[in-house]
């Protein structure tokens, strides 16, 4: 009987201890439901309504019903109409559209006369999960929306080997190998994960010894402050980049089309606004428990709905919303474009300008929150 009072009596305490740490109470259900929710609502290996852009040179009843057949399948979703070759094969390195389609001149001519004229489909093929199924259901989509119109005498067109030669470019990532897509991005993880996780520790830190007093009696504004605690992890930040980029050229022979200037300007941003993510999250934690459960409460979502692990463009709109608001999201874009595309500054403006207006917001509420520890 005594032995379990006293477990009784430890049984209130931690009751207690968990009631009054609410942060901590909130993660426990938190995380679980946001893992459900993701898990069952957001995450989709086969991603459909893919943005494409087709350029028709052909017009004609039967190019019609291709363009028509493309888009009932439920893969490609047109986006675009487009006036050359060239403006398709420009859309692609900036990620506006997966894929583009070109019907060329004479198509229908050559069509009925037997010579199997070709079909050429361009395919962002930097990210194989994303556009595998698209792919391997292209000659599927053109046999079925031909066998509308190719009736009667034209019936026999559709024998094997097919009435149109389907030519697919998978650009990018030709032979579909998944380290020229993971390691990439697994900079933007790693650099997400340390950066917010180590800052907010540290203010964190600064509190629980007692050394945040110091701070307060210091002459300094709340903005000088951040910069002189971030500073230190943008260094720390520059040397996993050198790490994981000479790891990604000589171990996983990634390939490196775009400007190296380019890039680090892009990683430099994210460094930025990681840390002041975790700025922010320390002026809200209490204890560096807290900051890392934050941190992780923050990582998750972050990993599920980047793109990172799952193909954005297979998530409903409402996950797409969510992680356009997340830093990783925008920064994978830019690694990954001007690592396997050649991407160049206007082609990813987009990206760069999400990434300030993230760090700008960051930079308001982690010094208005830090005024109010100053108060």
């Amino acid at each position: 009987m005594k032995a379990l009072s006293r477990i009784k009596a430890i049984l209130l305490k931690e009751l207690l201890q968990m009631r009054r740490d609410r942060l901590t109470f909130a993660m426990m259900l938190g995380i679980p439901i946001m893992q459900l929710i993701l898990f069952g609502f957001a995450i989709n290996s086969d991603p459909k309504d893919l943005p494409t852009a087709i350029y028709a040179e052909d017009n004609s009843v039967i190019t019609r019903s291709l363009i028509q057949g493309f888009k009932n399948s439920g893969y490609y979703k047109i986006v675009k109409i487009t006036q050359s070759p060239q403006q398709n094969s420009e859309l692609l390195p900036s990620g506006e559209i997966s894929f583009a389609i070109h019907i060329p001149s004479g198509f229908t001519r050559e069509l009925l006369k037997g010579k199997r004229p070709q079909l050429l489909i361009e395919a962002d093929a930097s990210d194989p999960a994303a556009a595998s199924n698209a792919m391997a259901n292209v000659n599927r989509i053109v046999s079925q929306s031909l066998a509308r119109d190719l009736k009667g005498h034209f019936s026999k067109l559709m024998a094997s080997p097919g009435a149109v030669d389907v030519v697919v470019h998978r650009k990018y990532n030709p032979e579909g190998i998944t380290q020229y897509n993971i390691v990439p991005g697994l900079l933007g993880v790693i650099l997400t994960m340390t950066s917010v996780m180590f800052t907010s520790m540290a203010m964190t830190r600064e509190s629980e010894r007692g050394n945040l007093e110091n701070l307060l009696a210091m002459p300094t504004q709340p903005y000088e402050v951040m910069i002189g605690k971030i500073t230190p992890y943008i260094l720390v930040g520059a040397v996993q980049t050198l790490i994981i980029l000479i790891a990604a050229k000589h171990l996983f022979g990634v390939p490196f089309y775009g400007s190296l200037e380019l890039l680090l300007f892009g990683v430099l941003l994210f460094i930025i606004a990681n840390l002041a993510l975790g700025f922010t999250f320390s002026t809200v934690a209490k204890s560096q428990m807290q900051a890392m459960q934050m941190t992780f409460f923050f990582f998750l979502p972050s990993i599920l709905l980047s793109g990172f692990m799952f193909p954005f463009r297979g998530m409903p709109n409402w996950a797409q919303n969510i992680g356009n608001l997340l830093p990783l999201t925008h920064f994978l874009r830019i690694v990954r474009g001007v690592m396997l595309k050649g991407s160049q500054m206007n082609q990813l403006t987009h990206e760069f300008r999400a990434l300030g207006v993230f760090i700008g917001v960051m930079v308001i509420i982690a010094i208005l929150r830090y005024k109010r520890t100053l108060d």
